[in-house]
């Protein structure tokens, strides 16, 4: 996907927050612990959520890591995907497993921290850092797919 594809996903992401403020700060405004308890997957089974939120960003964020980035561009793609990538593994909480659900939400917080150490470390273009941060979220990608994916869909670096 182009660079524009992805500034208009990131434009999306941030009117919907930003209308999300302004019904909340209306006269009609639902309480915030309300909107919490709305707060609920959509009904799709986990193969269909994973790829239609993780693999097009791994896989851009795989080419575009590859190598150091030469320019401001590059940095920007990378920010970009491992953002969605860290953002999306706090989505995972939300989705309620039939087994060990702690372990689930263990993975997840941690692919979404490694994910916000990546996104940081690209902030200061720290490709060392980045890389190593990235690969740390494919670690535990990898560990929840070995616990609730059979061992299937190992991502590489």
């Amino acid at each position: 996907m182009n660079y524009s594809f992805r500034f208009g996903v990131v434009a999306m992401l941030i009117g919907s927050i930003a209308l999300g403020a302004y019904f909340q700060t209306t006269a009609n405004a639902v309480p915030a612990s309300d909107l919490a308890l709305q707060m609920v997957p959509v009904d799709t089974n986990m193969h269909d959520f994973m790829e239609g939120m993780f693999q097009a960003p791994y896989r851009r964020l795989k080419a575009s890591i590859a190598a150091e980035p030469t320019d401001n561009n590059g940095w920007k793609a990378i920010r970009s995907d491992v953002l969605i990538l860290a953002e999306g593994s706090n989505l995972l909480v939300l989705r309620k497993q039939e087994k060990d659900q702690a372990k689930w939400d263990e993975i997840s917080v941690a692919s979404k921290n490694a994910g916000e150490m990546a996104f940081k470390a690209a902030k200061t273009k720290n490709f060392a850092e980045t890389r190593k941060a990235y690969e740390s979220m494919l670690v535990h990608c990898n560990d929840c797919h070995k616990t609730f994916a059979n061992g299937k869909h190992q991502l590489a670096p």
